[in-house]
């Protein structure tokens, strides 16, 4: 693999898993910036910072995210700020002459109704899930984006779609987080008071996919040192995204269940059906990317094990937010 890397989002979850990743595999010179040394809706002072640095390969893991809380109230943001950084970054990298990125995605670009598990032809086949639509609008515009770079330019830009991520560096926010982050912050938060109860949102009927942000950052290094010649053998040019995922899913009444065992937290588990729900199921095939030599290595429990354990090493940042 070329030896300068710019991970833009370093210090996200999964930009900073990748960073761990790439640093036990392998003597890479590894380029980050932060929010304030670089804004990534700034498209000259991206131009000018990929001038600067003149990495060999650039890895696209900053994102605006959020659960269906902050998707449902922040919509504009969502859909300019993520337009604008994949924007930035992909055409400053093409002028840099930077031949190779990796672009980060999301299963949340896939129909509301995608027949599961869904694989990578429904894309554009369907209505998107209504409360997260600007996101996934944003994510699909990544994906083409690279696509049409690759078909008018010659380069080589590759896209990941992650099914549900969490893990360490994950943001804990009560209200503006993932499922699982919320829920760990909620149920230690209740274990720790003695609650007799902890309502989770919706009715815990919709089915999850759930991803070690680890294992993801495997996937990515993994799809990063494949040949051309090997990434071609399983995508179009103009469906050339994979996605990466664990090939199974769990209702959220059974994910509210095992971190409330995971937390310690012995009160009873709720549900509030007032509240939505998103998608029914999102299980997402993997079969292409496992053909490819990749494989999860993290049950669900004992990536909660561990997500909680970060959580429990840091939860004072935590505190105030």
């Amino acid at each position: 693999m070329h030896k300068k890397i710019y991970i833009a989002g370093h210090r996200g979850m999964v930009g900073s898993a990748i960073v761990r990743q790439l640093r036990g595999h392998g003597d890479y010179e590894i380029v980050g910036a932060t929010h304030q040394e670089l804004d990534l809706t700034d498209q000259l002072a991206v131009r000018a910072f990929m001038e600067r640095h003149k990495p060999d390969y650039v890895v696209v893991a900053a994102a605006k995210v959020g659960g269906i809380h902050a998707n449902n109230t922040y919509p504009a943001e969502f859909i300019w700020d993520n337009l604008m950084v994949e924007c930035n970054l992909i055409d400053a990298a093409w002028r840099q002459g930077v031949q190779n990125l990796l672009f980060l995605g999301s299963s949340c670009i896939y129909p509301r109704m995608a027949e599961q598990p869904i694989r990578e032809e429904s894309l554009l086949c369907g209505h998107l899930e209504p409360t997260n639509e600007p996101y996934a609008i944003a994510k699909i515009a990544g994906i083409k984006l690279c696509e049409s770079y690759n078909r008018q330019y010659g380069t080589d830009y590759r896209s990941v779609m992650p099914t549900n991520l969490y893990g360490p560096h994950d943001n804990f926010h009560p209200m503006n987080s993932h499922v699982i982050p919320a829920l760990i912050r909620r149920f230690h938060e209740a274990a720790q008071a003695n609650a007799p109860e902890v309502v989770v949102w919706g009715s815990g009927k919709p089915m999850r996919e759930f991803l070690h942000v680890d294992d993801m950052a495997a996937a990515c290094v993994h799809v990063m040192n494949l040949s051309r010649e090997q990434y071609g053998s399983v995508t179009e040019p103009m469906r050339s995204h994979l996605n990466v995922g664990t090939g199974t899913d769990v209702t959220i009444r059974e994910l509210a269940e095992t971190l409330a065992k995971v937390t310690g937290f012995k009160g009873n588990v709720g549900f509030d059906a007032t509240k939505p729900d998103g998608t029914p199921r999102k299980l997402m095939d993997n079969s292409r990317l496992r053909q490819l030599g990749w494989a999860p290595k993290y049950t669900l429990e004992d990536g909660l094990r561990n997500a909680y354990e970060w959580f429990l090493a840091n939860q004072d940042n935590f505190r105030q937010g």
